[in-house]
């Protein structure tokens, strides 16, 4: 069982959307309850023409740790990971194959009071192995190797897909320019947004909740949606009538088929298929808790343009 100390060491892998969302919303949870706990950002060593700032990013203090996390070996990240009592990964797919299973072998290997591996995603107990998407394949992989050990405790925070992804141009799903809005199998399958803010700040809720949650599958929502209210959020938004084209399950594979590395194709397909992409908002724990979260129209109104 995972105990509460006087103050926790927080280390936040990464300072992209997420990390950085991660990071102000734990210090201003601490800053707000006036606790003792420290939070430190691994970030890769600076270069030439790509220091790493994080001036104004959050009033409190924030310590910076460094490591190549694509060359460190696991030993190296376990000993820097042992340094501390919470460790959260918000380093995605795009640190690259392995990743994944790398630090979370190195959090196990440091024997790290709790880890929260980049799962801020899909249910991917349910979509299982050999999906559309075969990084998903890594997630399994990363949930076996927790799961087999009783020495770290873990938490798993699902949040659907990032509210920004579905409007974002080249996931093809919502075109602004040719005002246009395409379904991803049926006009009635459904789909979890939530913000990075948000998933941040209901992660630091599920950190800091009591009795403590430990090893389990914490399941967030901002909205639920289906690609049909999608298209009229569109519609209400631009004040306009969107074109609406539906893309069958059958004609998501055959557009992976015919190029199967396109990384956008492979999440349209697994999106498409509707399992373990979506769970109803009204169970989930910020609904459970009455946390406000940001809703796709909300989200839509604050940033697409007509």
């Amino acid at each position: 069982m995972f105990s509460v100390t006087p103050s926790t060491r927080f280390l936040v892998i990464g300072a992209g959307e997420l990390g950085r969302a991660m990071i102000t919303a734990l210090t201003d949870h601490i800053a707000a309850h006036h606790l003792d706990d420290t939070v430190t950002v691994l970030l890769r060593p600076p270069s030439e023409g790509r220091p790493h700032r994080l001036d104004g990013l959050t009033a409190a203090p924030v310590a910076v740790v460094h490591a190549d996390i694509a060359s460190a070996s696991p030993s190296d990240l376990a000993a820097l990971f042992s340094n501390y009592d919470t460790v959260i990964s918000c380093l995605g797919f795009a640190a690259g194959r392995g990743t994944q299973r790398k630090l979370t072998s190195a959090a196990l290997a440091a024997g790290v009071k709790r880890y929260l591996p980049w799962q801020f995603g899909a249910d991917y107990d349910l979509i299982g192995r050999g999906s559309p998407q075969d990084l998903f394949d890594e997630q399994l992989d990363v949930r076996d190797l927790l799961r087999a050990q009783h020495q770290t405790n873990w938490i798993i925070v699902s949040a659907g897909m990032f509210t920004s992804f579905v409007f974002e141009p080249d996931f093809g799903v919502v075109d602004t320019a040719s005002r246009t809005v395409r379904a991803l199998g049926s006009w009635d399958t459904e789909v979890t947004l939530t913000t990075a803010e948000d998933i941040a700040k209901l992660t630091t809720a599920v950190l800091y909740t009591q009795p403590p949650i430990v090893n389990d599958v914490v399941y967030i929502a901002g909205d639920t949606i289906t690609y049909r209210d999608l298209a009229d959020i569109v519609d209400r938004t631009l004040h306009t009538q969107v074109s609406r084209i539906e893309l069958s399950v059958q004609q998501l594979h055959d557009e992976l088929a015919a190029d199967p590395t396109d990384t956008m194709k492979k999440y349209r397909a697994v999106f498409g298929e509707g399992v373990g992409v979506a769970w109803p908002k009204a169970q989930s724990f910020n609904a459970r808790n009455n946390i406000p979260t940001t809703t796709a129209e909300q989200w839509a109104r604050q940033h697409l343009t007509s």
